[in-house]
């Protein structure tokens, strides 16, 4: 058995490895496969799984498993472990069986909610709906799999699942492509692969834990303490669900499955910056922990907010303003002229990040202080927010009305935190904004302008010079970092550390 260390170690690297392979897939694979079943149809192969996506709210059963799994994991009592599985599976068929009920009701509207659609690709649609449909409630009882196989620390058998189903959906959605399959082999391959997954879990669980179900277990104050957990739980996921989930299904209502399918570019981008820029996410939630257990947590978290906000920063607007400068090109060459719009439209959904991200110790501090309830609140006022404005924008404005309503709902987020920081955490976030965000701003602007002008003068836009573009960008906007970004400080710990390194 790998020990502890080896676990996290192991675990940690085949994590970042399915992340690389997922990007990788994503940018390789995604407009092959368009051109092969062409931009309707994936409009409606977006459309089904966002719309599912919506009623597959757990209410926080997820993390409540994790967290109860590991606490009576950790204190030794496997009966107790076994007793609350047998609570949460029969929650989730409870649950599972009220989404059958909605996803059936919605089937039989779907003519009246997307009347944009043709009758072609209406009876399409319902085709997709029902094979995703009915994986997704196969599926929705399982999802405590992870938290099982989280809380008994076996990371390496979890990430190596997620590696084996990323090769095998993508291998086999290629033969399918290949042999000349479309929309319909698409979305039952995803259901299959997926199915694959569920018993690869299901076998690491029954041979390396000790647990065993205990269905006829009763414990009306364990049920209790499931919901006092998972209430706040539940409103942040219903609101995260308010921003990108619903966004299709409102395209679909006012514009088309185009509009559908030059968003989910936008989705697929987006996602691969917020995997990247929230990998620190949580790490310095022990420190802080620590911090609060001192007098004068807030004076004392300052400098660690400063620090990792400044490298937040940086980090995304790395990415920000290099998309701005060769996104276009690369939307073009990637996915073709038809998805231009959506070179906007991910930059007005990148752009808010650049500050919320920043702001990751206070979301940290919250958590930690146990006001999970403020968050989600929060989170729940921007996917309100978003909803409104996406209906009405989206009319008139069609993908370009959808992101900059989205644009609009997390810049409230992100003003809302800044008033929350200063006042509710007691945090000095005009120290925090005059050295991070104006001081970090400037390399920023400065190598934009450098781009702008290279891109002037040299205007070949082909795979090698996107490539040799982007090396330029990196190098120009680390050296802008260097002279005018860091401090003297902070050059010098990086340059102490390279010294270590190459000794």
């Amino acid at each position: 058995m790998a020990s502890r260390k080896k676990q996290i170690a192991i675990g940690s690297i085949m994590s970042y490895i399915s992340i690389g392979l997922n990007i990788l897939a994503g940018l390789l694979y995604t407009p092959w496969m368009v051109r092969q079943i062409g931009q309707s149809q994936y409009g409606l192969y977006t459309l089904a799984n966002s719309l599912i996506t919506l009623f597959l709210i757990d209410f926080g059963l997820s993390a409540a498993t994790a967290r109860f799994v590991s606490k009576y994991h950790a204190e030794g009592d496997e009966e107790k472990v076994n007793n609350f599985l047998g609570v949460i599976y029969k929650l989730y068929l409870i649950i599972d069986a009220i989404i059958f009920i909605s996803l059936a009701v919605i089937y039989f509207l779907l003519d009246s909610i997307y009347a944009s659609l043709t009758p072609e690709e209406i009876a399409q649609f319902k085709v997709v709906y029902i094979i995703a449909g009915c994986f997704s409630i196969i599926n929705f009882p399982f999802v405590t799999l992870n938290g099982v196989l989280t809380a008994y620390e076996k990371f390496i058998q979890q990430k190596l699942g997620d590696i084996i189903y990323r090769i095998l959906l993508v291998g086999t959605m290629c033969v399918a492509l290949w042999l000349g399959y479309g929309l319909y082999a698409l979305v039952a391959v995803h259901a299959i692969t997926g199915i694959i997954l569920i018993i690869y879990k299901l076998i690491v669980i029954k041979t390396s834990t000790p647990v065993k179900v205990n269905f006829n277990y009763k414990d009306k104050a364990l049920f209790k303490d499931i919901f006092k957990f998972s209430i706040w739980v539940t409103v942040t996921a219903i609101a995260a669900r308010l921003v990108f989930n619903i966004t299709p299904t409102i395209l679909g209502v006012v514009s088309g499955t185009s509009a559908i399918a030059v968003f989910a570019v936008v989705v697929t981008i987006e996602g691969y910056a917020y995997t990247i820029t929230t990998a620190i996410n949580g790490m310095f939630m022990p420190k802080i922990s620590v911090i609060y257990t001192q007098p004068n947590p807030e004076q004392r978290i300052m400098p660690l907010m400063i620090h990792v906000g400044r490298f937040q920063f940086a980090l995304n607007a790395l990415i920000i303003v290099g998309f701005a400068l060769i996104g276009k090109p690369f939307i073009n060459i990637w996915m073709g002229n038809d998805y231009e719009l959506a070179y906007y439209g991910i930059l007005l959904v990148l752009a808010p990040g650049l500050f919320f991200n920043s702001l990751q110790i206070v979301n940290t501090a919250m958590m930690v202080t146990n006001n999970t309830k403020l968050q989600a609140l929060i989170n729940l006022l921007t996917g309100i927010v978003n909803v409104v404005l996406s209906f009405i924008l989206s009319y008139f404005y069609g993908i370009i009305g959808a992101c900059v309503s989205i644009c609009i709902a997390y810049s409230v987020r992100l003003i809302v935190l800044h008033i929350v920081g200063q006042t509710k955490m007691k945090f000095d976030i005009k120290l925090f904004m005059q050295k991070c965000y104006m001081k970090m701003i400037v390399p920023a602007v400065c190598t934009l302008l450098i781009g702008i002008g290279l891109n002037l003068f040299w205007d070949k836009n082909g795979w090698l010079e996107l490539l040799l573009k982007g090396f330029i960008i990196f190098v120009v906007f680390i050296l802008f970092n260097m002279i005018l970004g860091l401090t003297k400080e902070e050059r010098k710990l990086i340059f102490t550390n390279l010294k270590k390194k190459f000794r």
